[in-house]
């Protein structure tokens, strides 16, 4: 499977929003941990995963994505 993954600043880029948007107000209510991003090899940084950003954008919240914010 290819992904394509964007740090924040490269994500901040393609969708319009501010970096900083990102990780206050999208991050862990719309965009989800282990959905939407991961932090590689465990550690801080951040690599948003697309193909998910983009679908969540196009289709909006999905079941998956509110069971996760509900269930973390």
């Amino acid at each position: 499977m290819d992904n394509t993954y964007l740090t924040t600043a490269e994500l901040s880029e393609r969708i319009k929003y501010d970096a900083r948007v990102i990780r206050e107000q999208l991050k862990d209510s719309v965009l989800f941990e282990g959905i939407h991003y991961i932090r590689p090899f465990g550690g801080r940084k951040i690599l948003f995963i697309w193909e998910r950003v983009e679908e969540e954008m196009l289709v909006g919240i999905s079941t998956q994505s509110l069971l996760t914010g509900l269930y973390p």
